[in-house]
């Protein structure tokens, strides 16, 4: 699994590869949060765009990043699910909590 974390147009961008499970959630949520802390930025993106499989692990890093940005006074927008995801994301109704973009779906 790799995360990328950039700046683009004002907003943070994280662009995640590979699979999202009980493996490897740990780190990512480990490396979002202390980017989260640290640059406290006001929108922060989750692209999906090069994950192959996601089971519930991402369910909970989304709405824990979620949690944590909010409580820092940012958003959370998860972009580019593919289309399986973006079930499971609708069926969690986190929807209702996180903008969801992309041409993906």
């Amino acid at each position: 699994m790799k995360v990328d974390i950039k700046a683009e147009d004002g907003t943070a961008v994280a662009m995640l590869s590979g699979e999202i499970d009980h493996h490897n959630a740990k780190e990512i949520r480990q490396q979002l949060d202390r980017y989260i802390i640290s640059a406290q930025p006001k929108e922060l993106a989750i692209d999906f765009r090069n994950i192959s499989f996601m089971d519930s692990s991402g369910i909970g890093l989304i709405m824990g990043r979620y949690k944590l940005i909010h409580e820092c006074g940012g958003s959370l927008v998860v972009r580019n699910p593919q289309s399986y995801i973006r079930r499971v994301l609708k069926l969690s109704g986190i929807e209702k909590l996180v903008r969801i973009t992309g041409d993906k779906f």
